[in-house]
């Protein structure tokens, strides 16, 4: 099991490597800064850096069966955590063969990208919330709620989202099932320019609050469950999240969204931050 520190903003360590899969490129320790993507929700991708000054290319999951083989990121076919699964976090090297098992290897992730990739996941978070907010009135039903006790269109209607440098890009299907669950999509299109200047306020206001930003964590190892949590006007919110953040919402600058429904099915959210350029950080 991988016990991991990036929770905690940590961006280099010494740590000793538990295993070499030279086929796959891959070596393993006891412990990383590194942040892995993750093979179920790959929404943040993961950090690079090196390792005992070898390039780390990728970072991924690992997983080893009950059989004994280890599996990587997308091969993996059971969720984080499964039982009588082994998981660790592997670091893709080009030469995996220079590395033994035993070796304390120092590890250092890219800051800077780790910084652009924490503000646009906490950017992602707080516009989610703002976007929700937003369209609490298009519900006819009851729907769950998020973390502010709103209705969570973003936790319900999500599809795919995509953290970037300094931003995100989030996709919302407007499907047969939503409209079941009693959201009016009808009304979506024509809205779409009065629910973008309501949440582009509500995330002024926010941001002007200041407010701090933390990871909560169960334990060390990469399967315990992390929440990211930040203290709004309208309470704390605590959301289940395995990636990476700011401390304070003074990092972000001002952050803005952009929401678009060119297909019918389908609003996008694209979220961005000023404090870096935004792009991709895949």
């Amino acid at each position: 099991m991988t016990n991991v520190t990036f929770p905690a903003g940590a961006v280099s360590a010494t740590a000793t490597v538990t295993e070499v899969l030279p086929s796959l490129s891959a070596v393993m320790t006891d412990s990383t800064p590194f942040h892995p993507v993750d093979h179920t929700w790959p929404d943040q991708p993961a950090d690079t850096g090196t390792i005992e000054g070898e390039a780390v290319s990728d970072v991924v999951m690992a997983a080893r069966s009950p059989e004994g083989e280890w599996l990587l990121g997308e091969s993996i076919p059971v969720k984080r955590g499964t039982e009588g699964w082994a998981w660790a976090i592997a670091h893709i090297v080009h030469d995996a063969t220079r590395f033994t098992v035993g070796h304390r290897a120092d590890l250092r992730v890219e800051a800077d990208r780790r910084q652009a990739l924490s503000i646009g996941h906490t950017a992602c978070h707080l516009a989610s919330l703002a976007l929700n907010a937003a369209l609490a009135g298009y519900w006819s039903k009851d729907a769950r709620p998020d973390a502010l006790g709103r209705p969570d269109f973003d936790g319900t209607a999500n599809q795919r989202s995509r953290i970037l440098a300094s931003g995100a890009r989030d996709e919302f299907r407007l499907g047969k099932s939503l409209r079941k669950k009693g959201f009016d999509t009808a009304r979506l299109p024509a809205s779409l320019p009065e629910l973008q200047g309501a949440v582009n306020r509500r995330l002024d206001a926010w941001i002007a609050t200041a407010a701090a930003v933390r990871i909560t964590t169960e334990g060390p190892n990469i399967t315990d469950l992390r929440k990211w949590v930040c203290e709004l006007p309208e309470g704390t919110a605590s959301i289940a999240c395995g990636g990476t953040h700011v401390t304070s919402l003074t990092e972000l600058g001002a952050v803005s969204v952009t929401l678009t429904a060119e297909d019918p099915q389908l609003l996008v959210m694209e979220t961005s931050a000023a404090a870096l350029s935004s792009g991709s950080a895949a």
